[in-house]
C-alpha cells in the first residue's frame, strides 16, 4: 500500500544538512510521497541569518517556506530540527497532519550527573582562559570528555544563534501539541538520552514512542530503511504503543 499524495517535511538537526536525509527521502519518494528537505538557514548551502536567531525566528522562517504546501503536511523533526517542529506544532497546529520528533532534546536533562559536571567544570577552566595553550586544552576538554562539539565547529552568527536555542526549554509547548505525533528514538543515541524519550510522549497527547534497538542519534543514516518503514507506518495510521 503506497501514501498517495501526501507531503512530508523533514528538519535536520543542528550541523547537518538536506543532503544527509538524501536516501531517506529516496526510499519515501518511491512510496508517491513528496518530500521536502530544505538547508535550514545558516547550514548546507542556506547563508546564515544576518543575527543570532531564536527558535521562534526558526519557525517563522519554517512558516513562510510552507507557505507554498497547500494543504496541511506531515512534520518530521530531528534533534534541532525537533525544536522547531514542537513550537511550530504548538503554534500552527492547522498547518500539519502529523509529527515526527526524532531525538529532540526537548527536556532539559536536569538529572544527568554528569551533564552537571561539565557543565561545571567548564564553567571553571574559562577562568583560565589566559593561559597558553587554553584553546588546545578547551578542545580536548570538550570532544573527549564532553563528547559534543557542535559549538566549537561553530563559528560568528551561527555560535551566537547556538547559545540561544540551547538556553531554550521546549517543556512548555509539548502539552500544546494536540496533532497525532510519533516519536522515534535511537536506543544508543550518546546525544539526547534515550530516557527522555518516554517523558515526552507522557507530554504530548495522542502520541506514539518507538525505540530502534542497537541504533544512536542517527537514524536516518544509521538504518534509514528501518526509519522509514517506521515512518510510512504512522502516516497509514497504524498505531504506536509506548515501548
Amino acid at each position: 500500500m503506497k501514501i498517495c499524495q501526501e507531503t512530508i517535511l523533514i528538519l535536520h538537526g543542528w550541523g547537518s544538512c538536506a543532503k544527509r536525509w538524501q536516501k531517506v527521502k529516496e526510499i519515501l519518494t518511491k512510496q508517491s510521497l513528496k518530500v521536502v528537505v530544505p538547508d535550514l538557514p545558516g547550514f548546507g548551502d542556506n547563508p546564515s541569518p544576518s543575527k543570532p536567531w531564536s527558535v521562534d525566528d526558526y519557525v517563522e522562517w519554517v512558516k513562510k517556506f510552507s507557505s507554498g504546501i497547500n494543504k496541511p503536511f506531515f512534520l518530521l523533526g530531528h534533534s534541532f530540527g525537533g525544536r522547531i517542529a514542537i513550537k511550530f506544532a504548538a503554534k500552527y497546529p492547522e498547518k500539519i497532519q502529523g509529527l515526527i520528533l526524532c531525538g529532540v532534546p526537548a527536556i532539559k536533562d536536569k538529572l544527568n550527573i554528569k551533564v552537571i559536571t561539565v557543565r561545571a567544570l567548564s564553567k571553571f577552566s574559562s577562568k583560565f582562559s589566559f593561559l597558553p595553550f587554553y584553546q588546545f586544552f578547551r578542545k580536548i576538554f570538550y570532544q573527549y570528555i564532553l563528547g559534543k562539539t557542535d559549538y566549537l565547529k561553530t563559528q560568528g552568527i551561527m555560535k551566537e544563534t547556538y547559545k540561544k536555542v540551547i538556553t531554550e526549554d521546549s517543556l512548555p509547548y509539548l502539552s500544546q501539541i494536540k496533532t497525532k505525533t510519533l516519536i522515534i528514538w535511537g536506543e544508543k543515541d550518546d546525544y539526547v538520552s534515550v530516557k527522555l524519550a518516554p517523558l515526552i510522549k507522557d507530554k504530548i497527547l495522542n502520541s506514539g514512542l518507538e525505540i530502534l534497538r542497537n541504533i544512536g542519534h542517527s537514524p536516518h543514516i544509521e538504518a534509514p530503511e528501518k526509519l522509514c518503514k517506521i515512518i510510512l507506518d504512522f502516516l497509514k495510521g497504524q498505531k504506536y504503543r509506548a515501548t
